[in-house]
């Protein structure tokens, strides 16, 4: 009997658990696509930095995140308010770039043996 190759019945199955796979990235996708634009957008803050507001707990010290238009509502136990920031993502600058313009193509080098040069011939046919 012969070794190696394709057999009849062999790899994986296609059954239920692909079908349910496809349909888990399709939900995914929509989901994606609908929210498109404010994801871009935190993406883009992200790589630019972000910044945000914190206040300081007067008993234990501990900084809190403060929510956009909760300054306004900050209790008596809550006294320094200030804006840290988080310095911009490099990967996620790199990432927008490879999506938007494309991934940049590693170079290649061709060497001979030894790293010499490469001896190219060319001949033409008819």
């Amino acid at each position: 009997m012969p070794r190696g190759g394709k057999r009849p019945g062999a790899g994986r199955k296609k059954g239920p658990q692909r079908l349910e796979k496809e349909a888990a990235r399709d939900l995914v996708r929509q989901q994606v696509f609908a929210d498109l634009g404010p994801l871009v957008a935190a993406q883009l803050a992200n790589a630019k930095g972000l910044s945000y507001l914190v206040v300081r707990e007067k008993v234990s010290g501990k900084f809190l995140r403060v929510a956009k238009g909760a300054a306004e509502k900050l209790n008596t136990q809550e006294e320094i308010i200030e804006i840290w920031e988080k310095d911009p993502s490099v990967q996620a600058f790199t990432d927008l770039m490879n999506r938007a313009l494309d991934k940049p193509a590693e170079q290649m080098r061709v060497t001979g043996a030894d790293d010499g040069p490469v001896e190219v011939l060319f001949r033409w046919q008819k």
